[in-house]
């Protein structure tokens, strides 16, 4: 059964949604619906930590809903580690495709943060980002990181 809560952050006001087994989506509104169950508390808990820099590597049972393609550039996202960053055509090559198709799947990025979409940057400047208030969120995850920008 699908249910979420809602979550302050630095970031703003985000709502994780997650089935029993594992998370679906994290987005930023306020529609939290069902009854929170114990995947939702610890995904609070852990992106508290993350928040508190207490925690730099998530530890959640995750379910992106998305193509295959979309399923192998999240998975390489989620290589990246805490505080490092990788570029477009970076991801690119390590998956065998394009730029662009890197940015269209972080756009359809259903799990942000946990999935590090944000640690992901054009090769000049930081990109485009489609959660919260855009590259300003963007800005605030990396710095978060200690990630120079």
């Amino acid at each position: 059964m699908l249910c979420s809560t809602a979550i302050d952050s630095p970031v703003g006001r985000l709502t994780v949604s997650a089935t029993d087994d594992a998370i679906v989506a994290i987005a930023w509104r306020d529609e939290p619906f069902g009854e929170r169950n114990a995947l939702l508390v610890e995904a609070q808990h852990q992106l508290e930590a993350y928040f508190t820099q207490r925690l730099t590597v998530f530890d959640l049972p995750l379910m992106p809903a998305g193509s295959e393609f979309d399923n192998r550039v999240w998975q390489a996202m989620r290589q990246i580690p805490h505080g490092q960053t990788r570029s477009y055509g970076e991801l690119a090559m390590e998956i065998g495709s394009a730029p662009r198709a890197i940015g269209g799947a972080c756009g359809r990025n259903p799990i942000p943060i946990v999935i590090p979409c944000h640690r992901v940057l054009a090769r000049n400047k930081l990109g485009g980002y489609s959660g919260g208030a855009g590259l300003q969120t963007k800005r605030a995850l990396l710095a978060l990181e200690a990630v120079a920008r």
